[in-house]
């Protein structure tokens, strides 16, 4: 995966994402068909544009970061296939959440 990265840079606020796999087995080991798979709206940020750029010409960073998992809308971005790989290609402000996590004090 690394190599496909290396070769993909998104531009402005462009966010390259790699969706979660869904589960193909149930907790009890029963194995699912693929059409019982529904399609998961979480994904892990693998590449960050430098940010969008505003009327005035300043650059506005992404609110995301390399590794961040986030939420992404059920439809949309750009579907692109980098060393036989799938990720999708989404606009910062399409990311509906970002997931954190949350240590106890």
């Amino acid at each position: 995966m690394a190599a496909a990265i290396k070769n993909f840079i998104p531009l402005f606020d462009r966010i390259l994402v790699s969706r979660a796999v869904a589960a193909t087995k149930t907790k009890g080991g029963i194995m699912l068909p693929e059409s019982s798979q529904k399609k998961l709206n979480e994904a892990v940020v693998v590449a960050c544009g430098p940010g969008g750029v505003d009327a005035d010409g300043d650059v506005i960073p992404v609110s995301v970061a390399v590794g961040d998992k986030v939420l992404l809308p059920e439809y949309g971005g750009t579907k692109l296939t980098l060393d036989d790989e799938d990720f999708l290609l989404i606009r910062d402000s399409e990311i509906l959440g970002k997931f954190v996590k949350v240590t106890e004090s």
